[in-house]
């Protein structure tokens, strides 16, 4: 079952440190960018992967194709893709050991959820980091 209690949310948010976001965008009207921008500022290393702006830099990160391509530990893999897809980012995820998937608002794939959890990973269906860390009162992120 994905993570609904709120304590749960929030410990997964609090001990994250770094977070690789799928389908991260460069532009400033897309919500990716926004989000990408408040993790960032509330202390996580946000390392944005897409395939179209492979190269690039958004928030001063390099941008990679794929997340095999991370050399990172990466705690939860932020997805920002449509539900029909998500489950592509969610096995990318469990083959990289990432510790929990965060699917995006409206992004559900039960399929994929349920494969994660099969491998022990975390999984958010349906929120938002950017509206979770305020709404719960998490600490920023400190080393």
């Amino acid at each position: 079952m994905p993570l609904t209690a709120d304590a749960d949310i929030k410990a997964l948010l609090e001990s994250a440190r770094t977070i690789a976001m799928v389908g991260a965008s460069d532009r400033p009207d897309r919500p990716s960018y926004r989000v990408m921008a408040t993790l960032q500022n509330h202390g996580y290393r946000v390392i944005p992967v897409n395939p179209q702006i492979t190269g690039e830099h958004v928030h001063g990160e390099f941008v990679f194709r794929e997340l095999s391509q991370l050399g990172n530990q990466i705690d939860i893999v932020d997805i920002f893709r449509r539900s029909d897809t998500a489950g592509e980012a969610v096995d990318e995820a469990i083959a990289i050991g990432a510790k929990a998937v965060w699917m995006q608002l409206g992004v559900f794939n039960e399929a994929g959820a349920a494969r994660a959890e099969a491998a022990g990973l975390q999984v958010v269906m349906d929120r938002c980091p950017a509206i979770e860390i305020p709404r719960l009162g998490v600490a920023p992120v400190s080393d």
